[in-house]
C-alpha cells in the first residue's frame, strides 16, 4: 500500500484529467451489475479495460472513463427479498428500498475489489442507473423514441416469466439443451371437409387432422390449423381404427412409425386444397378451429399441419390478426390458467397440473393418440432459471424492425475486435423485430405513462415527460410511487390530451428493461457534443445485450452509433476448459488470487500484478482459462522478467544517464545493433498496443527480455560491465544502453503492471521522472536508433558465432580461439567493422564470438593445427530494403587456446595463471589496487 501512495495511484486519473491536452480517448464503461461479489468476469473485463486505459494515457490522451453499475432488475429485487421475511405484504416502495440497499452493498463490495486490481477511474463520479439524473436522462431517450413512433404499446406474445409473473425480452432468456415435455399426437375432426376434397372425404368414414404439439396447455387457446400452401400432403387411412387422417405427405411414414401403426395413403393433394375446410376444437364444444394457409408451418417435426393458439405464439398471433380470429389469453400473470379457461382447468399451473389436466381431457374426448416425453432446448428466465412460456399481453415495445436497416448501416462504420464478432451481431439484428421493455416488476424505471381509468387509453406527451423527468432529476424514480398523481400529471396536460380531470387517470405500474436502462448510459455518461464513445470493450454476451440496446437506443434518437470501436473478449473458463462451479471445485475468486485464501499453501497470495498479467497474456478473443497451473505459469513468467530488470538495475550503479550516457553514434556497434531492437520492440509493442492485443505485447516483451537481452546481450556485455575500469566509454556505452532498455522495457509493460512498473522506477539509482512511470510518458524510442547495416553486421557475426558455439556443444566458449576465414567482399567488409585489427582478445566481433581471441582472414591459413575443428557456413545479407543482396560463405577454424585464465576476468587471454591479462593490468593501474 505504501508503494501505492507513493506513486500516486490514487490520485493518478484527476491528475490526467487536469492535463492541458487536446487529445481525449473515452472508453465508455459497461456497468456490471450490483448483485454479487466480484468473480474473474469482473477481473478480466475491468482489468482489459485499466490496461486499455493507462496505454492511451501514458501517449498523451486525457483517459474518461467513468465506471458504472446497472442497479435495477429482478435479480436484484429477488435477492434482496430472500433476505427477508412476509415479502408477500412488503408495498412496492419498501420492495425498492430493500433492493437498493442490496445494490449499495453489492456496489461498494465490488467497487473495493476494482481498487485493489489498480483499475484506473474517476472513482468520484460513478454513475449508478438508480441515481436521479441517470433515471431523468433514460426518460428522455424514452420520450424521444416514443416521440418519433419507435416505441409504442400493443397487445401481442411475449416471452413470459411465470416464476417472476413478468414479461422478458430475447435477451434474457437462455436455453435448456435437455428440457423435457410431454409432446402429444391429436386428431381436430373434421366439421367440414375442403370443398377440393369432397370428392375423397365424402363422410362415410371419420375424417380428422393429425396435429402434433409439445405444449399441451395451449390447445385450449388454439383457434385455427395451419397447413404449408405449396407443400404435398396425403389423405391416409388407419389400419388400427379405419380413420382417415390428413397430414403432409413427408410425414406420413415417420408418424405412423410414432403411433405404431400403418397408413395407407388414399390420396394426395396440394396444401392450398386445404382451403376452406374446418374442424371441431377437440376439447371445446362448438369451438370451430378452421384450416389455414401458413408459411411458417415446416416438415422437419410434427405432421406438417400446426395447432395456432395465437395468444402463445407470435407466428400464430400474426396468422389470427390476418384472419381477425380471437386472440383471447387464458393464461394470467402467475402461469395459471384464469376463469375462462374453464372450471376444469382453473387456477391450475400450465407448466404442471394444468398441462396433465388438457391431456386427459383431450384423453377424455378421444382425441388423443400418443403422448410421450420430448426432450428439446427450451426457453428459461437466465434470472429464476425456471422454464418460460409465451403469452400474449399487453406491453410496451420498441420498433425494432423500423430500426434496424439504419443500425446496420452506422454498425459497418464501425471497427470491431474481433472481426468475427461483426456478423453475429448483424444477425441477431436482422432476427429481431421487436423488443419488448415493459416489465411488471417494483424495481426499476417507471415508464412514465398514465391510463384513462375506463379506457386504459394512454397519457403521455411533452408536457407530461417533462414534468416526470423535472421530479425524477431532483427525487429520483421513488417518486413516482411517493406522489400523488396530481403533483406528477398537470391539469394542463391533461387538457391538451382532450381529458377533463386528473382523477380519471391513474399511474402506469410496468418498470422498464433493464437493457434499456444500461443501453441509455451513453445519454447520460458520455461528456462530449458527440456523445460517442471512442471504445465499448465488453464480453461476447453483449453483443445481443448492451451493444445492442445502446446502439439501438442511439440510432433511435441520433442515427448514429454512441461507439467507434467494439472489442469482445470471451468468457472465463476453469484451465480445464469446463465451466467454474462450486460442486467441480474450481472457481477462482480474484480476492484469493491476490490476497491468498486460508491456506496460503493451497492457494498462496500472488498479488494483482499476476491476476493481471493472466488477464493480458490470454488470448482473450476466445475463452480464456484461469487456475492453479495457469497462475503459477503467471507469477513464474513475472519472476523471470523480474531478474531481468534486477540485472539492469544492478548494473546501474554509479551511471546517470543524464551525465554519462554514450552518444549513439559513439557505442559499440554491438551496442547500436541493441538500439537498433529496442526501437523495433518499442514499435512493434505500441502497434500490438493499438489493436488491443495484449496477448501479442506479452509475447513481444518476452521474446525481447528473453532472447535479445538476458540470453544475447547480457551475456556478451557482462565482461564490459564487470572488468572494465567504472568510467570506460566501453563500460558506460553499454550502461547507456540498458538505461534505455529499462526504460522502454518498464514502460512498454507499464499498463499490464503497474505495480511492478512503479517499484521500478522507484528504485532507479539515479533521479528519473521522479512523479513516476505514468506521468511521464510513453516509450521514447529515437527514430535515430534504426541502423539496418549495424543489424546486419551484428546478426552476420552472430551467424558466425553459432557456428562455432555448434562445434564445441556444452564446452566454454572461452577456452576456444577463432580463426573466422570470409572471401573479400560485403561479409568481410562487415566483420571488419568489428574488427579492424587481424587478430584481438578485445574487438568487438571478440566479444559477440565470447572467446579467447578471434583472428579475421580474407583467405584460408596454409596451415592449420592438427586440433583444429573447421566448419562452413553461409549468411545471406539484405540491405537498402533488398536493393543489396548478397549471400556469402564463410569458414570457422575452431581450436583450443594456448592462454591461461585470467585471475580477475576469468578469461584466457593471460599468460600466465598467476597473473592478470593485459587488460586486466590496465585496469588495476588505473584503479591503484587490485
Amino acid at each position: 500500500m505504501l508503494s501505492l501512495q507513493k506513486c500516486g495511484f490514487s490520485e493518478l486519473y484527476s491528475w490526467q484529467r487536469q492535463r492541458k491536452t487536446k487529445q481525449e480517448f473515452c472508453l465508455h464503461d459497461g456497468p456490471p451489475y450490483a448483485n454479487g461479489e466480484p468473480h474473474v468476469g469482473h477481473a478480466l473485463n475491468k482489468i482489459l479495460k485499466d490496461i486499455t486505459n493507462r496505454f492511451y494515457m501514458m501517449r498523451g490522451y486525457k483517459v474518461h472513463y467513468v465506471p458504472g453499475w446497472d442497479c435495477h432488475g429482478l435479480p436484484i429485487e429477488l435477492k434482496a427479498l430472500s433476505e427477508v421475511k412476509g415479502v408477500a405484504n412488503l408495498s412496492p416502495m419498501e420492495i425498492r428500498q430493500r433492493a437498493r440497499e442490496f445494490a449499495e452493498r453489492a456496489i461498494e463490495k465490488q467497487r473495493s475489489a476494482f481498487v485493489r486490481w489498480g483499475i484506473m477511474a474517476d472513482w468520484a463520479n460513478c454513475y449508478r442507473t438508480f441515481d436521479g439524473r441517470y433515471e431523468a436522462n433514460q426518460l428522455r431517450v424514452f420520450y424521444k423514441m416514443y416521440d418519433k413512433g419507435f416505441i409504442y404499446r400493443d397487445y401481442k406474445p411475449v416471452f413470459w416469466s411465470p416464476s417472476a409473473n413478468t414479461a422478458l425480452a430475447e435477451a434474457e432468456l437462455e436455453y435448456n439443451e435437455q428440457h423435457v415435455s410431454r409432446s402429444v399426437y391429436m386428431k381436430f375432426p373434421l366439421l367440414k371437409s375442403p370443398p377440393k376434397l369432397t370428392s375423397v372425404l365424402d363422410g362415410s368414414s371419420p375424417a380428422s387432422v393429425l396435429v402434433w404439439t409439445t405444449q399441451p396447455w395451449t390447445v385450449p387457446a388454439n383457434q385455427a390449423i395451419c397447413y404449408m400452401p405449396d407443400s404435398v400432403y396425403s389423405i391416409v387411412k388407419c389400419a388400427t381404427t379405419g380413420e382417415y387422417f390428413i397430414l403432409a405427405a413427408d410425414r406420413v411414414e415417420s408418424t405412423a412409425a410414432a403411433l405404431d401403426t400403418q397408413f395407407e395413403v388414399m390420396s394426395t393433394c396440394k396444401g392450398e386444397d386445404l382451403a376452406d375446410g374446418s374442424c371441431a376444437h377437440p376439447t371445446i364444444p362448438g369451438r370451430v378451429s378452421p384450416l389455414l394457409p401458413a408459411n411458417h408451418v415446416t416438415m422437419t417435426k410434427g405432421t406438417g399441419l400446426v395447432h395456432t393458439a395465437p395468444a402463445h405464439g407470435m407466428e400464430d398471433y400474426n396468422v389470427a390478426s390476418h384472419h381477425q380470429l380471437p386472440t383471447d389469453c387464458l393464461v394470467d400473470e402467475g402461469g395459471f390458467f384464469t376463469e375462462a379457461a374453464g372450471p376444469e382447468l382453473q387456477n391450475k399451473n400450465v407448466l404442471e397440473e394444468g398441462n396433465e389436466a388438457v391431456i386427459q381431457m383431450l384423453q377424455a374426448a378421444g382425441s388423443l393418440l400418443k403422448e410421450e416425453k420430448y426432450v428439446h432446448s427450451y426457453p428459461y428466465d437466465w434470472r429464476t432459471k425456471k422454464p418460460m412460456i409465451v403469452r400474449a399481453s399487453k406491453q410496451w415495445f420498441v420498433n425494432t424492425a423500423s430500426i434496424k436497416a439504419t443500425a446496420q448501416e452506422v454498425l459497418k462504420k464501425v471497427k470491431v475486435i474481433p472481426t468475427s464478432a461483426v456478423n453475429r451481431i448483424l444477425e441477431m439484428l436482422d432476427r429481431r423485430t421487436f423488443w419488448c421493455i415493459s416489465r411488471q416488476r417494483s424495481w426499476g424505471v417507471p415508464i412514465p405513462v398514465f391510463y384513462q381509468k375506463d379506457t386504459g387509453e394512454c397519457l403521455i406527451n411533452s408536457e407530461t415527460i417533462a414534468n416526470v423527468i423535472k421530479i425524477v432529476e431532483q427525487q429520483g424514480t421513488d417518486a413516482w410511487w411517493t406522489l400523488p398523481i396530481e403533483q406528477l400529471l398537470s391539469k394542463e396536460a391533461v387538457a391538451k390530451a382532450g381529458g377533463h380531470d386528473i382523477s380519471d387517470y391513474v399511474k402506469g405500474q410496468d418498470v422498464l428493461d433493464i437493457w434499456f436502462d444500461s443501453g441509455t448510459s451513453w445519454a447520460h455518461v458520455l461528456e462530449d457534443a458527440e456523445q460517442r464513445a471512442d471504445l465499448y470493450l465488453e464480453g461476447k454476451d453483449q453483443l445481443g445485450g448492451w451493444f445492442q440496446s445502446s446502439l439501438l437506443t442511439s440510432v433511435a434518437t441520433r442515427k448514429k452509433a454512441p461507439y467507434k470501436t467494439l472489442v469482445v473478449h470471451g468468457f472465463t473458463l476453469g484451465e480445464k476448459g469446463e465451466k467454474m462451479s462450486k460442486s467441480i471445485g474450481n472457481v477462482v475468486d480474484p480476492d484469493v488470487v491476490i490476497n491468498g485464501g486460508e491456506d496460503h499453501t493451497k492457494d498462496p497470495p500472488y498479488g494483482a500484478d499476476v491476476l493481471r498479467w493472466w488477464v493480458a497474456e490470454s488470448n482473450v478473443f476466445t475463452e480464456v482459462l484461469i487456475g492453479p497451473v495457469v497462475l503459477n505459469a503467471a507469477r513464474d513468467d513475472i519472476n523471470k522478467l523480474r531478474n531481468t530488470l534486477r540485472f539492469i538495475l544492478g548494473n546501474m550503479d554509479g551511471f546517470n544517464p543524464e551525465t554519462d550516457s554514450v552518444p549513439a553514434s559513439e557505442m559499440y556497434i554491438i551496442d547500436q545493433y541493441m538500439l537498433h531492437l529496442l526501437q523495433d520492440y518499442g514499435s512493434k509493442v505500441t502497434e500490438a498496443y493499438k489493436e488491443y492485443d495484449y496477448s501479442k505485447v506479452v509475447r513481444l516483451l518476452q521474446a525481447f527480455c528473453s532472447r535479445n537481452l538476458s540470453n544475447f546481450y547480457f551475456s556478451i556485455i557482462k565482461d564490459r560491465l564487470y572488468c572494465e575500469e567504472e568510467k570506460d566509454p566501453k563500460r558506460r556505452s553499454c550502461q547507456t544502453v540498458l538505461a534505455e532498455a529499462l526504460d522502454i522495457v518498464v514502460r512498454s509493460f507499464a499498463p499490464i503492471l503497474p505495480h511492478l512498473a512503479e517499484e521500478v522506477f522507484q528504485h532507479l539509482p539515479y533521479k528519473k521522472d521522479s512523479e513516476g512511470v505514468f506521468r511521464s510518458g510513453w516509450i521514447k524510442a529515437s527514430s535515430g536508433w534504426k541502423k539496418p547495416g549495424t543489424e546486419e553486421a551484428v546478426e552476420g557475426a552472430c551467424a558466425i558465432r553459432d557456428s562455432f558455439l555448434g562445434s564445441i556443444s556444452g564446452k566454454n566458449a572461452l577456452e576456444y580461439e577463432v580463426v573466422i576465414v570470409i572471401e573479400p567482399g560485403l561479409l568481410f567488409e562487415l566483420m571488419e567493422v568489428l574488427q579492424a585489427e587481424e587478430s584481438s582478445s578485445v574487438s568487438q566481433l571478440n566479444e559477440i564470438m565470447m572467446a579467447s581471441q578471434t583472428t579475421l582472414l580474407s583467405e584460408f591459413p596454409k596451415e592449420t593445427s592438427a586440433d583444429a575443428n573447421i566448419i562452413s557456413g553461409t549468411f545471406l545479407i539484405n540491405l537498402e530494403g533488398g536493393d543489396i543482396c548478397e549471400e556469402s560463405s564463410y569458414k570457422v577454424i575452431v581450436l583450443p587456446t594456448a592462454k591461461a585464465k585470467c585471475p580477475r576476468c576469468r578469461r584466457y587471454t593471460s599468460n600466465s595463471p598467476s597473473t592478470p591479462c593485459p587488460r586486466c593490468m590496465k585496469v588495476i593501474a588505473g584503479k591503484g589496487s587490485v
